[in-house]
């Protein structure tokens, strides 16, 4: 997937200002920035939540322009928004098995939700427990296990750290590590939690207004002080 001089925003007033990258199968890559830095809008208009206003985005070389978000995701694109998105009516089983309905039937299906329940022990044991009975963590992991049971190309999160303890952070970053590795899932997380981020992340791209002001190996971004100080905030 690439990026390409992609200008986008709300009500005619821009965002995103000429913003450029491209992401390698199961490559893992933080988006960076400080709060209104243009993370979320970034992974909107990829999804295509926000119109784009120039530039173009990518998959398997075809400008995805005019294609729609339910379209998209056919094309192996997920998004994991902000806010632990599941249906809180239903059970966890229910929830997964919804998610699964745009690849897989019958057997196969038996097998990705399996496989979810594999990489979250917490979920097994929850497995008819309804979506508004879960604590924070373990929404958290229903909604990512809700997009990988589809099976995408790309994954994009947005803040999967948001108020979650750090041992439960520690164990969504391992399973999105763990699973790009596995599965050659090309990975798009936009996370305040910066450490945690650079962690298991191969490259990182900071954003400040909306523009690119870094685009770097993790390590090298993690160790880049005055950067951190200028652009992080630590």
């Amino acid at each position: 997937m690439a990026v390409e001089a992609l200008r986008a925003g709300y009500g005619g007033e821009p965002v995103l200002h000429d913003v450029s990258f491209a992401l390698a199968p199961g490559e893992v890559v933080a988006v960076l920035g400080a709060n209104g830095a243009g993370k979320t809008t970034l992974l909107r208009t990829v999804a295509g939540l926000v119109p784009v206003a120039s530039g173009r985005v990518l998959l398997d070389g075809g400008d995805l322009a005019g294609v729609r978000v339910e379209d998209r995701a056919r094309r192996g694109l997920a998004q994991v928004p902000e806010g632990r998105s599941v249906v809180a009516e239903l059970t966890v089983d229910e929830n997964l098995r919804l998610g699964a309905l745009q690849r897989h039937r019958g057997r196969a299906r038996d097998a990705a939700v399996a496989s979810v329940y594999e990489l979250f022990e917490p979920l097994a044991r929850r497995r008819t427990s309804a979506g508004h009975q879960l604590s924070g963590g373990e929404r958290q992991m229903l909604a990512l296990g809700r997009a990988l049971v589809a099976e995408p190309r790309v994954l994009m999160l947005d803040e999967p750290s948001l108020g979650l303890a750090p041992i439960v952070v520690a164990q969504l970053m391992g399973v999105l590590r763990e699973t790009a590795a596995s599965r050659g899932l090309t990975v798009l997380l936009a996370e305040q939690n910066v450490t945690s981020a650079l962690s298991i992340a191969d490259r990182g791209i900071v954003l400040a207004l909306g523009r690119v002001v870094a685009d770097a190996p993790a390590a090298q971004l993690a160790a880049d002080t005055a950067l951190r100080h200028a652009y992080l905030g630590f």
